[in-house]
């Protein structure tokens, strides 16, 4: 049976990733990403290079956009140039930018007026999840559009979730960066006292991984504070814009969340020192002074 011709838009730090994994079990890939010049080695493995998102539309199956913030989705869907305008009906569109609920709604309804079909399914993993194609995929829509997308997903992810109607995959996705938050407050100041104690980092790292302390970013991004590596797995500046959302949601359902918002608020104060652009396990040089 042939595979569906797949659009993919954005090729961020994550998104070449997967459009890499796609296109190496064999999807024919069809890209756009503001910069062309990101896109060149995939060209080179197969990839072909559309110069808009109009024109990319127009000659694939299922469309799946990994962009940096809302309003960039906003653009890519809505724009006169956009997907809504210009995909076929019968496509498939898979927003998996971690976006707002409310978006994620809109797009699924202007995609059902034009007969086709719309998933949210924002991802968690980070860089290495995404290379190793072992994300975490939260989705959101209609369990039949579900079913056809999910051997796509399978070559993205090995926890594939459908969490509710539109909307539901980036509600999971709040969910998951507020446990983060505060969890990345932890780990640094873990290390932190560990430094400050004169114990062996790695020794230490070594017995409270695998307790109760565990977690993926004790596990992950812990050896890359100790070694210094600061480079973005997932973008400080993201970071901040899921904050942000979630804490927006919260409000709009009538909760506090002081602990995200302590940890926004750390995130911010390294965001105004030039740090917008490190991984986000950096909070950890808040400890270092």
């Amino acid at each position: 049976m042939n595979k569906k011709t797949i659009g993919f838009i954005g090729l961020g730090v994550m998104g070449k990733s997967m459009a890499r994994n796609l296109l190496k079990a064999g999807y024919p890939i069809i890209v756009y990403t503001r910069t062309k010049e990101k896109a060149g080695d995939l060209l080179n493995e197969g990839a072909v290079w559309k110069e808009t998102v109009a024109a990319l539309a127009k000659e694939v199956d299922v469309i799946i956009t990994m962009v940096g913030y809302p309003r960039d989705v906003e653009e890519v869907y809505f724009g006169d140039n956009g997907i809504i305008e210009h995909a076929r009906e019968g496509t498939y569109l898979i927003d998996m930018t971690t976006s707002t609920p409310s978006l994620a709604e809109r797009i699924y309804e202007a995609a059902k007026a034009k007969k086709m079909y719309a998933l949210d399914a924002p991802v968690s993993g980070g860089d290495i999840g995404a290379r190793e194609a072992r994300l975490a995929i939260m989705v959101g829509g209609d369990e039949a559009a579900f079913h056809e997308c999910k051997p796509i997903f399978e070559v993205l992810g090995k926890n594939i979730v459908l969490q509710g109607k539109a909307g539901a995959g980036q509600h999971t996705k709040m969910c998951n960066q507020i446990a983060i938050a505060t969890n990345m407050i932890g780990v640094c100041e873990a290390l932190a006292y560990a430094k400050r104690a004169g114990l062996d980092l790695v020794k230490v790292l070594e017995s409270i991984s695998t307790g109760a302390a565990g977690s993926w970013s004790l596990s992950n991004l812990a050896p890359r504070m100790m070694a210094g590596d600061f480079e973005p797995g997932f973008y400080i500046k993201h970071f901040i814009k899921d904050m942000k959302i979630a804490l927006e949601e919260a409000e709009r359902l009538g909760l506090q969340l002081p602990g995200l918002e302590l940890a926004k608020s750390m995130y911010e104060e390294l965001a105004a020192k030039g740090e917008e652009n490190s991984g986000t396990q950096a909070l950890y040089k808040k400890y270092l002074d």
